[in-house]
């Protein structure tokens, strides 16, 4: 019996054979549709190339596709685990054509498959044909050899597929299996269609149209093929099962539910079972494709698909969480042909882990609650919406559990006072943030937010996607449509643009509708919204526009190095200098990065050199760049760092890099950077590229400031480093590596020059030689004094000059001014014999006085001090001997 594993595996090899490209499953959030939640089918991935937006190097295609329906448009999560077929996550096997083979080879190719590949029994097969469609009925008559009986012509929709209102259109045929007039159920287009005799098992749609707003149609140039095939029908098919969920992948995980719950399998509890094994597949997809549990958009569809399976857990009676116990067998099932769950195994097992566990308090929190609610009401009311409510925003049980829980009593909810208390609570956060200082025009994000939502994030593991443009913002006022030239504010449902936060600088880059180009400056976000701030440069653009999303990728290239090389430079500074070094602030631009740290005092080259060179080692160590999530206090509780600013939710991203043995952060000692951040991130360190500090600074009191480079931009700054070296050696006549010596002995030779010069200038002076006014003697009041005004000599060499001035005295006074360049500088001095009578201070302020200067000092043999001009030096002395004279 062929598994699930082999059937895919099958498959994709029989097209493979057949001169198609083997392409892997697209993520379950479309980058190339913004109308979709999740993609639904096989073909979402190549819409562009049917379309003609794109093209690639094959025009044969084959995939094993992920899907998800569990939201808008294709919603089955309510029938799913009570019905055979009904799933939130499926997988859809499909073969493609874009213009090169049509209706001839893809029945062909199909009926090959499935009889001589997967040994169908063509006599249990049939198949439909758009009535109008008579050149498909007659291949499949050629082809197949099918009896005019079992092609049946349906006139309806189910076989006419639109990609939507306009666009690439055309009939479809589809394969039914017959498994026999045992069970009930009549072939497609009988009043008993909906039985379970007749089961379609592949569907191929004819792209051979585009239809107009006017309902008209006319053939399309590129004629095309789309098939789908789900695996597990197949499956349950070629296995001789009637049930999907008896196929070999989820009964595994069925029975994996039962050993965790402790409870059979298929026994009383095989519905909650079956529930918690499909519901598995989808969380675990959809968060290994990045979609994290929310209360909005598509992180709300998977809190309340993890939430529906949680509450079955809990039906079982399981006191402890269960769902992330099953991740597991989950890998071992579907690893292989899904690589990314094991990549992403640590991140789905603790996101479950921690879902499950704030789900369970809120749970027993809230059926309390209920009751208590309930009994207050008579026995056939409904809840008030502002009880259903005050349960929600107070106590975080969501709504839908409300309604759930009641469902089961007979009772409902009054959604429209639900639906009012929170439109009142709306209105008020809108009011209390106009009311915050902040920018007038803010609060029309909120209406945005109201009525479109807040904008998804895809820009972790993308840079380019497609958005819808829900709302322009012109000048503070929404707008319908804003031309070449008009700067505008963007809002979209899905965005791969990061919008500034945590100290990393919002995204730029380009967004392009069918009819014009924005040129992105900036990212920013308000109430959930992020606003993409820019300029139309081309044409115009309208609300409602499907757009393509372009980051620019060098520059968040740069982003990204800086950011997680700041992660690095925090725990090599907590190594360097202790772990009082916490964040005070960042900035993580595209030719830089700057943080801000606590520390007193200014770090030595030692220390620079240390951390410099530690961030590199993890540099060159390549290690992964891993996100996990987990409450802020279990994050801390690991050890992580929260970064300053940032404010922290009721889950929080857990960055960790670099790798350790047994001295490193987290329970296992062996991460070196553990630390909360929302910011996006390199997937390996080695991606930094190289790691530069430029050096430190003060930034504030207590904290220093450190800048420095990463990837090219550190590349560059060596260059530049180097060219001067190399500058520097050729005008100094030596080897590059010899610079610092000879710079060295250059100083040396200078520092013995300037003695030399200050000498003969102190020789000159003594001898009158640089000297105004002579250098003898004369007698003052019974003193002797010497007093000069000197050109030539700086005021650092006075005191020297004062002493031998004294020395060669023996007994008396000296009282010299030199003329600087514009300023006077001054020194007295006075033997030791005569300090009791007189003072080197008092001589100094009298003659600084007369020189337009104030105060100076120093001891009764020797004082300093300085004027504005040496001009008056003559009034100087005068007043000196003054003093002199008594």
């Amino acid at each position: 019996m062929m598994n699930l594993n082999d059937i895919r595996s099958t498959f994709l090899s029989y097209f493979d054979r057949q001169g198609h490209q083997v392409v892997s499953s697209g993520p379950l959030v479309p980058r190339n549709d913004p109308t979709l939640m999740f993609a639904n089918s096989g073909m979402v991935q190549f819409k562009n190339l049917f379309t003609g937006v794109e093209t690639r190097d094959y025009v044969r295609a084959t995939s094993a596709q992920k899907c998800v329906r569990a939201g808008g448009k294709h919603n089955d999560l309510d029938n799913v685990g009570y019905t055979a077929r009904h799933h939130t996550f499926f997988e859809m096997l499909g073969n493609f054509s874009f213009g090169d083979y049509f209706k001839a080879e893809a029945i062909a190719f199909a009926w090959e498959l499935l009889t001589k590949e997967f040994g169908i029994d063509a006599n249990r097969l049939l198949v439909t044909v758009y009535h109008t469609d008579e050149e498909a009925a007659q291949i499949w008559k050629k082809v197949a050899g099918l009896p005019e009986e079992r092609i049946i012509r349906i006139g309806t929709d189910d076989n006419f597929w639109r990609m939507g209102p306009t666009g690439p259109c055309g009939p479809c045929t589809e394969i039914f299996y017959d498994h026999g007039d045992h069970i009930p159920g009549g072939p497609p287009g009988s009043p008993d269609e909906d039985g379970d005799r007749f089961i379609e098992i592949w569907n191929i749609v004819f792209m051979q149209n585009e239809q107009f707003e006017d309902g008209t149609m006319r053939p399309l140039e590129m004629q095309s093929i789309d098939t789908g095939m789900g695996l597990e029908r197949i499956g349950a098919l070629l296995q001789g099962k009637h049930d999907n969920y008896d196929t070999d992948t989820l009964r595994s995980l069925i029975e994996a539910s039962g050993h965790a719950t402790h409870s059979d399998p298929f026994g009383a509890g095989n519905v909650h079972h079956r529930v918690i094994a499909d519901h598995l597949r989808a969380t675990s997809f959809l968060i290994a494709d990045g979609v994290m549990p929310a209360n909005d958009g598509r992180g709300y569809v998977l809190r309340r698909i993890m939430r529906r399976a949680m509450r079955h857990a809990h039906l079982l009676g399981t006191k402890d969480p269960v769902m992330y116990q099953l991740v597991p067998a989950l890998v071992r099932q579907m690893g292989s042909a899904y690589p990314e769950l094991g990549r992403a195994q640590a991140l789905i097992t603790e996101t479950l882990e921690l879902e499950e566990t704030r789900f369970k308090q809120t749970l027993e929190r809230g059926l309390k609650l209920l009751d208590d609610e309930m009994s207050s009401l008579p026995a056939d009311a409904d809840l008030p919406g502002a009880a259903a409510f005050k349960l929600y925003d107070t106590f975080g049980f969501p709504l839908d559990l409300t309604q759930d829980a009641l469902r089961e009593k007979g009772r409902g909810v009054d959604t429209a006072g639900f639906d009012a208390a929170m439109a009142e609570q709306k209105a008020k956060a809108r009011a209390a943030w106009s009311g915050s200082g902040e920018a007038a025009d803010a609060t029309v994000w909120f209406d945005v937010a109201d009525k479109h939502g807040t904008t998804d994030f895809l820009g972790y593991d993308t840079e380019t996607a497609e958005g819808q443009l829900v709302a322009i913002v012109v000048e503070g006022e929404l707008a319908k449509i804003a031309g070449k030239g008009t700067s505008v504010h963007i809002a979209l449902n899905q965005s791969p643009f990061y919008a500034e936060s945590g100290g990393q600088i919002g995204d730029t880059g380009i967004i392009t509708t069918e009819t014009g180009k924005i040129e992105v400056t900036d990212t920013r976000k308000t109430a959930g919204v992020f606003a993409h701030i820019g300029k139309v440069v081309e044409g115009e653009v309208k609300t409602g526009q499907a757009a393509l999303l372009e980051v620019d990728n060098a520059r968040r290239s740069s982003i990204r190095a800086n950011h997680s090389a700041t992660h690095l430079l925090h725990e090599a500074l907590r190594g360097a200098l202790g772990d009082h070094v916490s964040q005070r602030g960042s900035l993580n631009a595209a030719d830089r990065l700057r943080f801000d740290f606590s520390h007193t005092k200014a770090l030595t080259a030692e220390e620079l050199s240390k951390v410099e060179r530690e961030v590199n080692e993890y540099v060159r160590q390549n290690s992964p760049v891993e996100t996990r999530i987990m409450t802020p206090d279990d994050a801390r509780g690991l050890g992580a760092q929260a970064l300053f600013g940032e404010k922290y939710g009721d889950e929080v991203r857990v960055v960790s890099m670099g790798r350790q043995d047994g001295s490193g952060k987290g329970a296992d000692k062996t991460t070196y950077s553990l630390e909360l951040c929302g910011g996006t991130h390199v997937r390996q360190t080695g991606d930094i590229g190289a790691f530069v500090l430029l050096g430190d600074s003060a930034s504030s009191m207590g904290v220093r400031r450190i800048e420095a480079l990463t990837g090219q931009e550190a590349l560059t700054w060596l260059r530049d480093q180097q060219s001067k070296l190399a500058q520097t050696a050729e005008s100094l006549k030596t080897a590059p590596a010899d610079v610092p010596d000879r710079v060295r002995a250059l100083l040396d030779e200078r520092k013995a020059l300037n003695n030399e010069i200050a000498q003969l200038r102190r020789e000159m002076a003594m001898s009158g030689g640089a000297s105004s006014g002579g250098a003898e003697p004369r007698d003052v009041g019974g003193i002797s004094f010497i007093a000069q005004v000197v050109s030539g000599i700086s005021g650092k060499d006075l005191p020297a000059l004062v002493d031998e001035h004294k020395s060669r005295l023996g007994s008396g006074a000296v009282l010299l001014i030199a003329d600087t360049g514009g300023k006077a500088a001054v020194a007295a001095g006075v033997t030791k014999d005569l300090t009791t009578r007189i003072s080197a201070v008092d001589l100094l302020k009298a003659a600084v006085a007369e020189l337009g200067g104030k105060g100076g000092g120093g001891r009764p043999d020797m004082a300093q001090g300085g004027g504005q001009s040496a001009e008056n030096a003559e009034a100087a002395i005068a007043a000196a001997e003054n003093i002199l004279k008594g």
